[in-house]
């Protein structure tokens, strides 16, 4: 298992320099906040607040993405 900085760092970059452009999303879109214990916490900025089944369907979609990349992501939670 790669040390939580290291996860973190791959994380960022799966995100911010890959699936964030991909779904439309800026680097202010999206911030990692922790890596830990398989799950990835990260917060969106002001991105579809008013719209939570297209919200949804992009936190699903950056989910399968992160497992798909690596395999010490078991799952995303978003906070407020």
């Amino acid at each position: 298992m790669k040390p939580s900085a290291e996860l973190r760092e791959m994380v960022e970059r799966i995100l911010i320099d890959d699936v964030g452009p991909a779904l439309g999303l800026s680097h202010a879109a999206i911030e990692v906040v922790n890596v830990s214990d398989g799950v990835a916490r990260i917060r969106f900025g002001n991105t579809c607040a008013g719209c939570p089944s297209t919200l949804m369907e992009v936190i699903h979609g950056i989910e399968r993405e992160l497992r798909r990349r690596t395999t010490e992501i078991e799952y995303l939670e978003i906070l407020p």
